[in-house]
């Protein structure tokens, strides 16, 4: 990787040459004609989810593909499928909802044969109004997917379940993911140990940058909206965008073709759901429909108020009742057969009396005051998929997210503002050669940040840019060997509030292949850099601290090894990893022409080794599953190696002890389904910060849900979280620093004890 950095220096020399590591996933090739297809390989679990990256087009095409991958028998009549079209497939899918997802709005229902195949149907009246059958998601979640590392994804099913009503609740059974602050305006996203600062998050392909107060969480999204959640975990391939030093999280929001049944034109979703813990409640109205044959549109308004958290001991924490209320909207048009245009506008707003400091709880030192944090973002979307084409699949997104966090030290400063405003534009297009998938594209992103007093909320300002341009092949060698190549170039440019000036710009490549060893066993390696030159810095930081002119850009490597054991029901993976930040940034108190100053500089460097395992097994009714993390993270410079932790280290990372996540679940009947989850985080001793030494505890909680469609149109879900309210301190929060004197009170947020969840959704 090389990178030119300025003031401080004029260049850095290119690193060694990349080591070629080997990479697996199995992976069927798909098959060239547009005919259906009678696909036979060792069949799967029809529930197994799988990888899939099946473009827009012909419906007759893209189920022969799917049924060819999938390693399913479907037979159907030519004729049913002529002159349909389908949105395509991407994500990770089961058999019965991938074919559900191909088909929506076709007209055409998937019909199960005695011996395990599939055929299709038309859907008449009656079909239609059929009781919906449960799908239970399958436990089996490989770790790899194809060569681009640790990807994990949060289907929708996941999230309701669990009736999810904040980020911690969304990342629940995903081991490498931990999310700590208690309250949703405070929440933190740890991959790896690593904060989500230091990876490339986006919902929807709009980009989410910017901090706004390193006390609070910088995401903000409604669960209600989610379609589902990839986790990218280290950097990986070329498509994560700029800045994925610890890797990306993508958030994809619903359609309304994924809310409309087929042959339906207009529909609605009410919801209302109970939190037991906070006596709370959350409420949605969903409408949607086809506006036209090529138009369609949905809106969302959803609001939740909830009093104060009561922990596993019974008290009621101080500073965690809240208000929040959503407001969306999606457009979605057919502008020719082979054009597609979305536009959405999604506002979230939360407000409530917060500790100062919203991690820690409300003490003598940390207060209580009014904080209100708001969020919108306006994205529009374009693609170019001619069906008869294969060089051209072109994406275009362009978005603007705004957030805004007002906090009030009555008493004190009074009212006090921090704006972060991007705007940007991603274009990529996919050509098919043969045996190569190519994605190539370009991105551009400009952010302001601004803090002040109402009376001027632009005291402070920093602007900064980046544009970068990426490509990355896929290359199917044989049927057995997927090998993998891109490289990306950023150049970033930053202003600061100080009018100092700072460049940086770089290479990032990566490499990997994947090998089907046999037919249930895959291996897999890959190699990944990812840079990072100076962004703005976290708005209510901007009137205190500096940049040290001689900044140097992040720099991170990632290196991955792999495998994937699959037969019959039962699936075994694991992938062990090695990363390593270089030029870590934060900020520190040094002189500064002999007066003390916080200066944001080059700490060190953080380096991280771990593993992942996850096993499942899938019989006919009940899937289990046992996942698995290890890892530790360490700021390696000239003072010593530390441990990560949130106290000295915001912004970067924490340490979370050895993660174990359970689940299962159960289809009792056609309508109804029972499940547990269950996560345990080992304790961790003697963790060293600048205060003093500290511990954490450990912790396993464990939840339970049921789901029953009671009818066609209404369904309840019934959930306890924290079964046995336990009382406990999610190590991705701030842990207890009581014991060191001096340090009375501050203490980071316990999470929620035992909470009760009813959600019952009437279909309209």
């Amino acid at each position: 990787m090389t990178h030119r950095l300025t003031p401080s220096q004029p260049g850095i020399a290119a690193r060694n040459p990349l080591t070629l590591a080997l990479q697996a996933a199995t992976l069927a090739l798909a098959a060239a004609t547009a005919l259906p297809t009678l696909a036979q390989v060792a069949e799967p679990a029809a529930s197994v989810k799988k990888s899939y990256n099946i473009p827009a087009g012909p419906l007759g095409h893209a189920l022969s593909t799917f049924a060819m991958e999938a390693g399913v028998l479907l037979s159907f009549d030519p004729a049913l499928a002529a002159n349909k079209q389908t949105q395509g497939l991407r994500g990770e899918y089961g058999v019965q909802d991938g074919f559900s997802v191909l088909l929506a709005g076709s007209g055409l229902s998937l019909v199960r044969q005695a011996d395990g195949s599939y055929s299709l149907q038309a859907i008449t009246g009656a079909a239609a109004a059929q009781l919906p059958t449960v799908q239970i998601s399958s436990s089996y979640e490989p770790l790899n997917a194809g060569v681009s590392g640790n990807r994990r994804v949060v289907s929708q099913q996941d999230i309701e379940h669990i009736q999810a009503n904040d980020l911690e609740d969304v990342f629940r059974k995903t081991p490498s993911v931990a999310v700590g602050g208690s309250v949703a305006i405070a929440e933190k996203v740890y991959v790896r140990g690593l904060e989500d600062a230091l990876l490339n998050v986006t919902i929807d392909g709009a980009t989410q940058a910017g901090v706004l107060f390193h006390h609070a969480g910088r995401l903000s999204i409604e669960p209600e909206l989610l379609k589902q959640v990839e986790v990218h975990a280290g950097a990986g391939v070329a498509t994560d965008g700029p800045g994925a030093l610890g890797g990306a999280i993508r958030f994809t929001t619903k359609d309304p073709e994924d809310l409309l049944r087929p042959g339906e034109r207009f529909g609605a979703l009410v919801k209302g759901g109970y939190f037991d813990n906070t006596e709370g409640y959350k409420a949605s109205v969903n409408v949607f429909g086809q506006l036209n044959d090529d138009w369609s549109g949905m809106a969302t308004v959803a609001k939740s108020d909830n009093d104060a958290i009561t922990d596993g001991n019974g008290t009621e924490l101080g500073g965690t009742e809240s208000e929040q209320d959503m407001g969306y909207a999606k457009l979605v048009g057919k502008l020719t057969d082979s054009q597609t245009v979305r536009l959405s506008y999604d506002l979230r707003v939360d407000d409530g009396i917060r500790a100062q400091r919203p991690q820690w709880v409300i003490s003598d030192w940390n207060p209580g005051y009014p904080l209100k944090i708001e969020r919108n973002t306006t994205n529009l979307g374009y693609q170019l998929n001619p069906v008869d084409n294969p060089f051209l699949n072109l994406e275009a997104t362009l978005y603007n997210t705004r957030a805004k966090l007002q906090q009030n030290v009555i008493g004190r400063w009074g009212i006090y503002n921090g704006i972060s405003e991007s705007q940007g534009i991603n274009l990529r297009n996919t050509t098919q050669l043969s045996a190569h998938e190519l994605i190539y594209g370009a991105e551009y992103r400009d952010d302001i940040v601004n803090a002040g007093p109402e009376t001027n909320t632009n005291a402070e300002e920093e602007k900064g840019t980046v544009v970068g341009f990426f490509v990355q092949d896929l290359y199917q060698v044989t049927d057995k060997l997927l090998l993998s190549a891109g490289v990306r170039y950023d150049d970033y440019e930053l202003t600061d509030t100080n009018d100092k000036e700072f460049e940086a710009d770089g290479f990032s490549p990566n490499v990997g292949a994947s090998y089907q060893l046999t037919p249930s066993l895959s291996v897999n390696a890959s190699y990944a850099e990812a840079l990072r030159g100076r962004q703005t810095m976290e708005t209510f930081l901007l009137d205190s601290r500096m940049n040290d002119p001689a900044l140097e850009a992040e720099e991170s490597e990632n290196t991955e090894v792999g495998f994937e054991y699959y037969r019959e029901a039962f699936g075994f993976s694991g992938t062990f990893y090695r990363s390593r930040i270089d030029n870590a940034i934060n900020d520190q108190r040094i002189p500064v022409n002999g007066v003390p100053r916080w200066v944001f500089r080059n700490i060190g460097d953080i380096e991280t080794e771990g593993f992942d395992l996850r096993v499942s097994y899938d019989w006919t009714q009940v899937q289990v599953g046992l996942s698995y993390s290890d890892f530790e993270s360490e700021l390696v410079s000239d003072e010593g190696d530390l441990k990560l932790n949130a106290y000295d280290h915001g912004a970067l990372g924490n340490t979370i002890g050895n993660t174990w996540t359970a689940d299962l679940a159960y289809q009792v009947t056609d309508t109804l389904e029972l499940g547990w989850n269950g996560r345990l985080v080992e304790s961790l001793e003697n963790i060293r910060t600048s205060a003093g030494t500290v511990d954490k505890d450990g912790y396993a909680v464990h939840d339970i849900y049921a789901q029953w469609f009671v009818t066609p149109d209404f369904n309840v879900t019934f959930t306890v979280k924290n079964l046995f309210d336990k009382y406990y301190i999610d190590h991705a929060t701030n842990g207890s620093f009581e014991h060191i004197p001096g340090y009375e009170g501050i203490v980071g947020l316990s999470e929620p004890g035992r909470d009760l969840r009813l959600t019952l959704s009437w279909r309209i």
